[in-house]
């Protein structure tokens, strides 16, 4: 009898294991993060992501310059057809019509200000960042972003 209650309580405590890794994968999105240059390892921006009308979107909020760098750059390389070319990078919405899949984002695209590329978009939580993948094709990078509270 001791040895059933003793197997029923360790049965218990890894299904709250379980359940609780389940909804830890299952993180949102939404909030403040903190973007990485992936190719010089720097902060660049704080994104804030948001919900609406059932799709997610990014908005810049913040940017991190270096002395000597534009204070308010603009989005001189975007294609001449979108509406954020010459446009303010800061307040700009670079995430856009991303639907919620199972914990992943994806169906949208990313805007890279910096060199005016517009990329398929795909995001999903891992250990408490956001990884942030853009691609064309079968060409894709991915950057991990971090939360800010």
């Amino acid at each position: 009898m001791k040895n059933l209650l003793k197997l029923s309580a360790l049965a218990f405590l890894f299904y709250l294991c379980f359940i609780a890794t389940a909804f830890a994968q299952d993180a949102s999105i939404v909030g403040k993060w903190k973007t990485i240059d992936d190719e010089t390892n720097e902060p660049k921006s704080i994104v804030q992501i948001y919900e609406k009308n059932g799709k997610y979107f990014g908005q810049i909020k913040e940017l991190f310059r270096k002395p000597g760098e534009d204070p308010e750059p603009v989005c001189d390389k975007c294609p001449k057809d979108d509406p954020r070319k010459d446009q303010p990078t800061k307040g700009m919405v670079i995430i856009q019509n991303l639907v919620k899949k199972d914990n992943v984002y994806s169906g949208g695209t990313i805007l890279d200000p910096k060199k005016g590329k517009i990329y398929a978009c795909k995001l999903w939580i891992e250990k408490g960042n956001l990884k942030v993948r853009g691609s064309i094709a079968f060409f894709y990078r991915t950057q991990t972003w971090f939360s800010v509270k």
